[in-house]
């Protein structure tokens, strides 16, 4: 069963042109591990959100200690504002399926 995460760290201000970069980085990497099925990056004021999607709990777990990440938050730690914030969430599907829930 696929899982979604939302990711969610907050820059510091005089760090944000750092993070941006330290994150498209990872992308690319990322991309690249199995089941990996989503992971875009947004923006607003100095905020970074990752939204996920992974194809089960394996591959998120293989997520979590992969190279990837251990470099990304090397590189990003002393520039947040706080810890990140990480969600793994359960689909609350409603309406029209095919708009109400991601798809793999």
């Amino acid at each position: 069963m696929p899982i979604t995460v939302v990711a969610t760290m907050t820059a510091k201000p005089e760090s944000v042109d750092t993070v941006r970069e330290a994150c498209k980085k990872a992308i690319e990497a990322v991309h690249q591990e199995p089941g990996c099925d989503l992971y875009s990056l947004h923006e607003a004021d100095g905020t970074f959100v990752f939204v996920e999607q992974w194809a089960d709990a394996d591959a998120l777990k293989a997520h979590s200690t992969a190279p990837a990440v251990a470099n990304l938050f090397g590189t990003v730690g002393e520039h947040l504002d706080g810890a990140p914030d990480i969600k793994m969430l359960q689909p609350v599907v409603a309406g029209d399926p095919s708009k109400g829930q991601l798809r793999p």
